[in-house]
């Protein structure tokens, strides 16, 4: 049996690898280049200079395990083509060479996602393990955003699962040590690290006074083993500030060039709305120099009439957001909640965070995929707020020869959704129609469908009338338009996810 579940899932694998070596020749975004450059810092330079080097724009500025993996790569890569690594005459590189190498890179660092996957649905029913695997190895998010546009989110967001696995098994220090891990290779992953830390706390130390030391002092010990591994050669070069000034460069300012539908889209549509009123009532109400509409990452938060953002507003929202969900964690310390805790601490990061890019939903969508299948109420969550997440990032694939695959990809993750839910919800003893048909449980409210069918409507108007009738004039609208409509979905999943903490 153990067998015929490994088999169904390396074919679940083979078939998503498949689809990304078709995508192999698709659009590339500059993360590319940023990810080619930083195989060229790692190979060419030494350790010591691999966080101060500026040959490139696109400097090193992810933790020093993402840089330890980029330099296993160069080997590689430079027995394949030399200019690959070259920190110079590789600028902007594009040969075939670096283009299949890189590309297959993410393919094969998907098998983390694979091995999390595995560990994670080994215990569960065959159905819901099956759907499991099927939303997140063929997660349409992870494929646009790591095969197209080009990330290595199924390599981390792999990681974290093997971790919450360990968790939910009881295997706390395991746990503990692989999140660390995960922390080590991108620190946007630290959102969730006030659950780990109160539930590792409560679940695992909190078990007597002479217990509950060692158990301290022994989660201490692998964490800090950890992140001295990651850090501690730049702790002996005396390098530990520039690491961390690269890592948190809060100049970027609150939004990224494409708005995240979050909470901030919210807070600055109010505040256009409101400096668009006073100027027209005669308040002399100055226009910051900064634009949000276009499309600009400036040092500031420019606002005309609502108060100024910091870092430390967002850092604070963001603490106060998972507050719930710690208090909840500290009284049931459940491994069987750990999952959808996690997920709510990202949505929370997603919507108040500082400077957050549109592709973080990855990091709340592919952990409730794991929840959905718990109760027919997560999976009509799941059902809607993966279809948002996914059309949210439409925009990263602008090209008009990407637009089929965004579109298709959506369609056909909306399809197995709904079909695996049907299946997985269906009632045979006591939801039969005439004529024997099997009726499901699974179905969606009113208010959620018609929120679904404003996406299509939205696509339409931003798609296809606004080039039709406006042309390049109000090229921000359409943008605009995606991340507002989707930041209404966003906000209900997180109104939804808290409700369901608090209950």
């Amino acid at each position: 049996m153990d067998g015929d579940r490994r088999h169904l899932l390396l074919w679940f694998f083979a078939a998503a690898t498949a689809v990304k070596l078709l995508l192999i020749p698709s659009y590339r975004s500059t993360d590319f280049e940023v990810h080619r450059n930083w195989l060229a810092i790692t190979h060419s330079l030494p350790l010591s200079e691999w966080y101060f080097d500026e040959t490139s724009q696109w400097t090193l500025d992810y933790p020093p395990f993402f840089a330890y993996f980029e330099r296993f790569l160069s080997f590689f890569a430079r027995l394949l083509d030399p200019k690959i690594v070259d920190l110079h005459k590789g600028l902007d590189y594009s040969a075939d060479s670096v283009v299949y190498f890189q590309r297959i890179t993410v393919i094969f660092s998907d098998l983390c996602l694979l091995l999390g996957v595995y560990r994670l649905t080994r215990k569960v029913e065959t159905l819901r393990r099956n759907l499991i695997c099927v939303l997140v190895v063929w997660s349409p998010g992870l494929l646009m955003v790591d095969h197209v546009h080009f990330q290595y989110n199924g390599f981390l967001l792999g990681w974290l699962l093997l971790s919450v696995s360990f968790l939910q098994d009881g295997r706390d220090l395991i746990g503990g040590f692989l999140f660390a891990v995960v922390l080590c290779f991108k620190h946007l992953f630290a959102v969730a690290a006030p659950v780990y830390f109160v539930y590792l706390l409560r679940h695992y130390c909190w078990a007597g006074l002479a217990t509950g030391l060692r158990r301290l002092v022994a989660l201490g010990s692998v964490v800090v083993a950890v992140f001295a591994a990651a850090f501690g050669p730049f702790i002996y070069n005396g390098q530990i500030q520039q690491v961390i000034s690269r890592m948190f460069p809060f100049g970027r300012g609150l939004c990224h060039a494409y708005w995240a539908p979050n909470f901030w889209v919210f807070y600055i549509m109010l505040d256009k709305g409101l400096a668009f009123t006073l100027r027209k009532l005669g308040f002399d109400v100055q226009v910051p120099s900064a634009s949000f509409t276009g499309g600009l990452v400036g040092d500031s938060s420019p606002f005309a009439v609502l108060p100024q953002i910091t870092p430390l507003t967002t850092f604070v929202m963001v603490l106060l957001a998972i507050t719930p969900c710690l208090i909840k964690a500290w009284k049931k310390p459940q491994p069987g909640l750990v999952g959808r805790w996690i997920a709510y601490a990202y949505t929370c990061g997603f919507l108040f965070g500082w400077h957050v890019h549109e592709k973080a939903s990855l990091h709340f969508t592919i952990p409730l995929a794991v929840v959905a299948v718990q109760s027919l109420e997560d999976a009509k969550h799941y059902f809607l707020v993966s279809i948002v997440s996914c059309y949210s990032l439409f925009p990263l694939l602008y090209e008009p020869q990407e637009y089929p695959i965004k579109v298709l990809l959506l369609l056909l993750h909306s399809v197995v959704m709904w079909l695996g839910f049907t299946a997985l919800y269906s009632d045979e003893k006591a939801l039969k129609k005439e004529g024997g048909e099997i009726k499901s449980k699974f179905e969606m409210g009113c208010i959620e469908k018609g929120y679904l069918i404003g996406l299509v409507l939205v696509e339409i108007v931003s798609q296809f009338l606004h080039p039709y009738f406006l042309g390049d004039r109000y090229a921000f609208m359409p943008l605009m338009l995606i991340s507002t409509y989707c930041a209404v979905g966003i906000m209900y999943s997180w109104i939804w996810q808290l409700l369901k903490i608090l209950t």
